[in-house]
């Protein structure tokens, strides 16, 4: 199953917004043929690993990261082709929660007498999987918040000087974060300051570019920004309210901008509304590369799931540098944001902090201000 969720990696950016999924053929104790999901609309792990097989598949053991589908799809249910090849025994890593499969695939295969097991390496496949299973049940994206800064909480100096708080191997791993996520979001503020392409640099394979998201409520991005004139697959989403110019909305769409309309949350974009029309359109996930203002709405407004934060061995000190959440700020310890921490890791010279919002946030009303 180890192996199996390492072929399942390989999909990784190329799926959204189906699931990596990874399979391995067992026979007599040897592996027969590995599989995985290549491509959104392509085949899936099971049927990929049955075409890699150099012998017969008959009386094996499959392995395989998540339950196999039992409904007509892009592609033919993987469970019937299980059981037309003569699998014996299939162990499974999570089932499928997705309302279409959701045991449907398991009780085939044990209706057809093959032996199923499940669980093992369970928690290792839903943190792989972990966008997937957010998006499938709640039909929202899977929100990272990403930010760097110094060891003394500051992601600029006090002149706004922030090219670079972190070193090459830090910035090579973002660029590794925004090939896998299906989309970048900043506010209109990063733009004006930064003008920034939001493109993958990969430094090893193919990068593919997410789409490009701007919070902006009153349509301020020039027609001249990068965003709207690169050469680049990847759309660029510019949400805005009631209050953006009609004139200028015209102008952006005819440079290829695509314009969500919103409505207004205190002057200012619904980020729940506007999370709710992404997850309309496929996206399952986004990369939360924001300022302080943006970080803290999505914050407050309980819509981010996992945090990023790169800490970098510097300290640059001043009251009036800016940190990686802004906003009015909680007012009382007490009502702090919880998080789990998942795990630290060094990058060159830099650390990185894995958190998770802590499921019980969100079931009160939040206290800000």
């Amino acid at each position: 199953m180890q192996r199996a969720l390492e072929l399942a990696e390989l999909g990784a950016g190329f799926v959204q917004p189906n699931p990596l999924v990874g399979a391995v053929i067992v026979k007599d104790g040897r592996i027969i043929s590995e599989g995985y999901h290549h491509l959104y609309g392509g085949s899936h792990a099971e049927i990929d690993a049955f075409n890699n097989a150099k012998e017969d598949v008959a009386g094996a053991t499959m392995y395989v990261t998540l339950e196999p589908c039992s409904h007509f799809g892009k592609t033919p249910p993987c469970s019937h082709a299980i059981v037309k090849m003569g699998i014996k025994r299939v162990v499974v890593s999570i089932l499928d929660p997705n309302p279409l499969v959701a045991g449907k695939g398991i009780e085939y295969l044990q209706n057809a007498g093959i032996e199923v097991e499940c669980g093992i390496l369970e928690d290792e496949a839903k943190k792989q999987n972990e966008v997937f299973l957010k998006y499938i049940t709640k039909k929202k994206p899977f929100v990272i918040m990403k930010s760097a800064m110094t060891l003394d909480g500051k992601i600029a100096s006090n002149t706004l000087s922030s090219k670079w708080v972190t070193g090459k191997t830090a910035r090579e791993y973002v660029h590794e974060l925004r090939h896998r996520v299906s989309s970048i979001m900043v506010g209109i503020g990063t733009v004006l300051a930064d003008d920034p392409s939001l493109t993958t640099r990969r430094n090893h394979g193919v990068g593919r570019d997410p789409i490009r998201i701007i919070v902006d409520s009153h349509a301020r991005i020039p027609e001249t920004a990068k965003l709207l004139n690169q050469n680049s697959d990847a759309q660029t989403i510019i949400a805005v309210t009631e209050m953006a110019e009609a004139e200028k909305l015209k102008r952006l769409e005819s440079l290829g901008a695509i314009i969500i309309r919103v409505p207004s949350k205190d002057q200012r974009v619904d980020l729940k509304a506007l999370m709710t029309e992404l997850g309309k359109r496929e996206i399952d996930s986004i990369l939360l590369e924001g300022g302080s203002e943006l970080n803290f709405a999505a914050l407050e407004a309980d819509l981010v799931d996992k945090i990023l934060i790169f800490i970098a061995n510097k300290i640059i000190g001043g009251n009036s540098a800016k940190t990686p959440v802004g906003g009015l700020g909680i007012s009382e310890m007490s009502d702090a944001i919880p998080l789990d921490f998942s795990s630290v890791r060094k990058l060159g010279d830099d650390l990185l902090i894995e958190a998770y919002i802590r499921k019980e946030f969100g079931k009160d009303v939040h206290r800000t201000g």
